[in-house]
């Protein structure tokens, strides 16, 4: 017997909603292995600064990028180089010629743990993290001390704040 046009057409119909759908779940794994990956490798460009003493820092719009190097913490009361007390602020304020003898023996002792440099490098890199209230004479007595001591790349720690200038120059 033959069906017509009309008839065909509802039979290849009901045999279509019939079926049910698959989802292809390779693809989508695929999909989310990429995701994944991307959002790992974009969000690894924030460095922290690690430290159990709680520092104000001061506040700066630079771009730099954080290098890994011997970190010393000034606080309110004392001075930590690698995280050990080495003097307590009222002796660097009253160092005589500018330069505190304790301070310089502890990162002269610490220089000699470090891999030698070559023949052409300028010396060892030191970050000052420094309370954004400390005076600037100490400051200054503190970074003497780490240029007598081999230590003449200081770098200052800072809290990074977002500056639509500097950001965008050209806008």
């Amino acid at each position: 017997m033959k069906q017509s046009a009309k008839a065909r057409r509802l039979l290849r119909r009901q045999r279509r909603t019939r079926t049910t759908a698959t989802l292809n779940l390779v693809s989508l794994m695929d999909i989310f292995t990429i995701l994944v990956f991307f959002l790992m490798v974009n969000s690894s460009n924030v460095q922290v600064m690690q430290s159990n003493i709680p520092v104000a820092l001061p506040e700066s719009a630079s771009q730099q990028e954080l290098k890994e190097t011997l970190v010393l913490t000034v606080t309110n009361e004392e001075v930590l180089v690698a995280g050990q007390v080495v003097a307590r602020l009222e002796e660097v304020r009253q160092s005589a010629g500018g330069v505190h003898a304790l301070l310089k023996q502890e990162l002269g002792r610490l220089r000699s743990l470090e891999t030698p440099l070559p023949e052409s490098a300028q010396g060892y890199p030191v970050t000052i993290m420094a309370e954004r209230e400390l005076p600037y004479q100490v400051l200054k007595t503190i970074m003497a001390t780490c240029v007598s001591a081999g230590y003449p790349l200081i770098s200052l720690a800072v809290t990074q704040t977002f500056d639509a200038q500097t950001a965008n120059p050209g806008v």
